[in-house]
């Protein structure tokens, strides 16, 4: 059975989750709580599975709890419940370890569905959400984790030059230059043929 504690300044909004959860076998509301201190207290006496909680709530956000908690308990999954759906307070909240992020918007519905995927290891983003720059924040990350040698052959590979010709121009080797290939392509976790070429001319993507 999954155990929750939810923290929401909003009394309605507890009392309709907890009639979501009152008669699912699988999912037990242990804590209801209106403001971040209290928050606090009750993850310490019951450490739930999962902490659904608002980001703005009286006397400590969910930022700040989050982070807490995070480092208090890492094993307990945190969503966000939420009505503010700005790029900021996604990345503030995934910042401080939260799992999930939901807005209150939302079907109660939805709610399951979000607390069983964190529990599976998953995040969750509501489905109305905009999460395109988490994925140019990951295109970034995997761009610096090339060395610049690296950088300059696949800037070469994006303008269709083959392993011989790159040799040819680095003065090397042609197995050096397929060596640098097969080092990129795990670093940037990439698979089958074309997939390095399909990444190096994607210029909309990756400033190479």
């Amino acid at each position: 059975m999954t155990t929750i504690v939810i923290a929401e300044d909003h009394q309605s909004l507890i009392d309709g989750l907890s009639l979501l959860f009152e008669k699912d076998p699988e999912i037990q509301i242990i804590g209801k709580v209106n403001d971040g201190e209290k928050l606090i207290e009750t993850i310490k006496k019951k450490q739930p599975d999962i902490l659904l909680t608002d980001i703005r709530m009286p006397k400590i956000d969910g930022i700040v709890v989050t982070r807490m908690i995070k480092r208090m308990y890492p094993e307990i999954k945190v969503v966000a419940f939420t009505m503010f759906d700005e790029e900021d307070s996604i990345k503030q909240m995934l910042e401080a370890g939260a799992n999930g992020y939901i807005l209150k918007n939302s079907g109660l519905g939805d709610v399951k569905k979000a607390i069983e995927t964190v529990m599976k290891g998953e995040f969750y983003f509501d489905k109305s959400l905009d999460t395109s720059f988490l994925e140019e924040g990951d295109s970034k990350k995997k761009k610096n984790i090339l060395t610049t040698t690296e950088m300059q052959i696949l800037h070469l590979i994006g303008e269709g030059k083959n392993s011989y010709e790159i040799a040819e121009i680095r003065c090397c080797s042609y197995t050096t230059i397929q060596t640098h290939r097969k080092n990129m392509m795990k670093k940037l976790n990439l698979h089958g043929k074309g997939e390095l070429l399909r990444y190096a001319i994607d210029k909309n993507k990756y400033d190479i």
